[in-house]
């Protein structure tokens, strides 16, 4: 069922308001002031919000700029009702966010068409963020198989070797296939790892209440395990001397491996995609509800199409890069991101570096 946050400080047309689209159908809940809307709002993750502009404390346009700098609440619509039909009371307003206006006042079928509308045009952007979704498997799909071919037949063909002249093959020679070996077996096994996550990912986006028990974890000591599991990063790369760290202590609503998977991913790619002696920064910020974690380098960097296309299997300019794993990995961590209830954003150039951000909820 549809949920939608009517806030209003006139308790007459708030009941009003809420009586209309309880009977047209729609689960309705309701805040008498702006501060409790966005507390609602944070807790109950409406469909919808009808608000009034005027009300005391917070008004509807410091409502909108609190919706919009939470990525929890960034996409959901609002739609104002007001009496102030000025146009630079409305251009105000759209240009803080809101969706659409109500002008007081109204028929009970203006409130309700007007609802609807704003509905489906949110249900076109659902379908549009499915579609992308529906990419992203079929990249699965199709790539995979050649994914994992490619680690597998070095092993296979350095296993080979040794086996044919295990008798006459120098030691130096049996040390490098050993070398390769190992490097390929550890690149398929994270292959298999980063699949299996994602597989995993899928199952609980469908499921609500799994959905509901991923969000109730809870990391009280996220800098050890962002630190760890950047450090390790580190030492498999030799850039142990590159990494700077600047963490802040507070607890997340996120499970620990969850966080782990994610600063092992962004901050294996900062090393992949940068050279030795480039420093890779891993800190921390409070910004309103949201622990902020960023990693930024001073690598390759990416195009802005490369940013846009991020997904299952896309390697960036792979033709004139070797290597591997970028689009998984960054798929990864948006998906993560995005099922706790966090956002992830992408700052790149190319040959300027790259700075993610990774917006997780406290």
């Amino acid at each position: 069922m549809v949920k939608i946050l009517v806030i209003d400080d006139e308790s007459t047309l708030r009941q009003t308001i809420t009586a209309i689209l309880d009977y047209a159908g729609y689960d309705v809940i309701n805040a008498a002031d702006g501060h409790a809307g966005v507390q609602m709002a944070r807790e109950h993750l409406p469909d919808l919000i009808v608000s009034d502009i005027v009300m005391p404390g917070l008004d509807g346009y410091g409502l909108l700029t609190k919706l919009r700098e939470n990525p929890m609440t960034d996409t959901i619509p609002v739609i104002f009702v007001t009496a102030l039909a000025d146009r630079d009371a409305m251009r105000q307003g759209m240009s803080l966010g809101a969706d659409d206006y109500l002008i007081k006042p109204f028929e009970p079928a203006d409130l309700l068409d007007t609802v609807e509308i704003r509905l489906r045009r949110q249900a076109l952007l659902s379908q549009k963020h499915d579609s992308t979704l529906k990419n992203l498997r079929k990249n699965i799909i199709y790539a995979l198989p050649h994914e994992m071919r490619t680690p597998l037949h070095l092993i296979l063909g350095f296993a080979q070797i040794l086996e044919m002249y295990h008798d006459s093959v120098p030691v130096e020679d049996v040390l490098q296939a050993s070398q390769a070996i190992i490097t390929a077996g550890r690149r398929l096994e994270h292959l298999i790892e980063n699949y299996l996550a994602y597989a995993q990912m899928e199952v609980i986006s469908g499921d609500p209440e799994e959905m509901q028990a991923l969000r109730n974890h809870m990391t009280s000591d996220p800098d050890r395990v962002i630190h760890d599991a950047a450090q390790m990063q580190a030492e498999i790369h030799h850039r142990v001397g590159d990494l700077r760290f600047d963490l802040c202590k507070r607890s997340l609503h996120i499970a620990e491996e969850s966080l782990s998977k994610i600063v092992s991913e962004v901050v294996d790619n900062a090393f992949k995609f940068s050279e030795p002696g480039q420093l890779v920064r891993v800190y921390s910020v409070i910004d309103q509800d949201c622990f902020v974690l960023n990693v930024a380098d001073k690598g390759r960097g990416m195009s802005p199409k490369d940013i846009e296309s991020i997904g299952a299997y896309m390697q960036f300019e792979r033709a004139l890069f070797e290597q591997q794993g970028l689009g998984l990995g960054l798929a990864l961590v948006y998906r993560l991101a995005e099922l706790h209830g966090g956002s992830v954003h992408v700052e790149s150039k190319p040959d300027r570096g790259t700075h993610i951000q990774m917006y997780l909820p406290l």
